[in-house]
């Protein structure tokens, strides 16, 4: 458990090699409703593990069964969180180089950091990647309402709805639940929940504030953002597309497929000879088909 704020815990699983202080520390976030058990954070950690690096599994405010810790909610700004829990490695472990990764609205979140820290970043930190990153959010938000969207938003608010019921039950007198009726969307939930008990004055504030795009411009490590352009609803304006590109430091790789965060090909062996190209304490030759996961690696290996 690591202290982000007064009164305020998150929980953290942290996988060290033999000789943390040298091995690159790598900091993963989950998406929205996700947790450090999601099957791409655990994937990740995997290559990342095998590939020699320390992994921190990190769960958002309330998530990995943390709801009873503290009467708050979580929220895609939070990037303050990471920040603190990056702090403590590398103060507490001694960690000499750190990178930091996210999904989805962890993916946000980690390039909202980036960006935040700039050029006055601590001097370990060494590179960010995000796959599919949530960094215009009021504009996902509405391209999750749409028709051909509205499985996924459904799935969203189920969850959101009992989170904030046991949220509820774990604190009298903390959470009204009053709030949910009539809330159709995302928009509607961030509106009379998020936005209401995470000191934002409506939705609209909330977007604004804790969205990546104004900041992104301003990192100042290397950077890979991962998007696929049939992605339903993380839909990047051209706006952020003219910030991401005007930024040296940000790799940016658009494939045609791979909706959201997925990505996934078909597994295969490598030949002996490829292998052999492949680094030290790699996956061996084994490619597992969860392309985005290897490029994340892969992109980190050289630090």
């Amino acid at each position: 458990m690591i202290e982000v704020a007064s009164g305020i815990q998150v929980l953290c699983h942290c996988h060290w090699q033999a000789d943390r202080a040298r091995a690159l520390t790598l900091i993963v976030v989950h998406g929205l409703e996700g947790s450090s058990d999601s099957q791409y954070m655990l994937g990740l950690t995997e290559k990342a593990l095998a590939a020699g690096m320390n992994v921190v599994r990190y769960n958002q405010r309330n998530c990995g069964g943390t709801d009873a810790l503290a009467p708050v909610l979580y929220h895609s700004g939070l990037s303050n969180d990471v920040a603190a829990v990056a702090r403590e490695v590398i103060a507490r472990d001694g960690v000499s180089r750190l990178a930091l990764a996210g999904f989805s609205m962890g993916g946000n979140i980690v390039l909202k950091l980036a960006g935040e820290w700039g050029s006055q970043a601590p001097p370990q930190f060494q590179a960010v990647a995000a796959c599919c990153p949530a960094i215009d959010l009021a504009t996902s938000a509405d391209a999750l309402h749409e028709p051909a969207n509205r499985i996924y938003e459904t799935y969203f608010l189920w969850q959101l709805r009992r989170r904030l019921a046991q949220k509820a039950r774990l604190f009298p007198g903390h959470f009204d639940t009053s709030r949910l009726r009539g809330i159709r969307s995302l928009r509607e939930f961030d509106d009379k929940v998020t936005a209401y008990y995470c000191g934002f004055t409506g939705v609209d504030d909330y977007y604004d504030r804790a969205s990546a795009v104004h900041v992104i411009e301003r990192i100042a490590v290397p950077a890979l953002v991962l998007h696929a352009a049939n992605d339903p609803f993380v839909h990047i304006t051209a706006e952020t597309r003219r910030k991401i590109l005007s930024n040296q430091n940000i790799t940016f790789v658009e494939t045609a497929d791979g909706g959201h965060c997925a990505f996934v090909g078909v597994p295969v062996k490598r030949s002996s000879k490829q292998s052999a190209g492949v680094a030290n304490g790699s996956d061996g030759g084994y490619d597992d088909g969860y392309w985005a996961e290897h490029e994340i690696v892969n992109f980190l290996r050289r630090f």
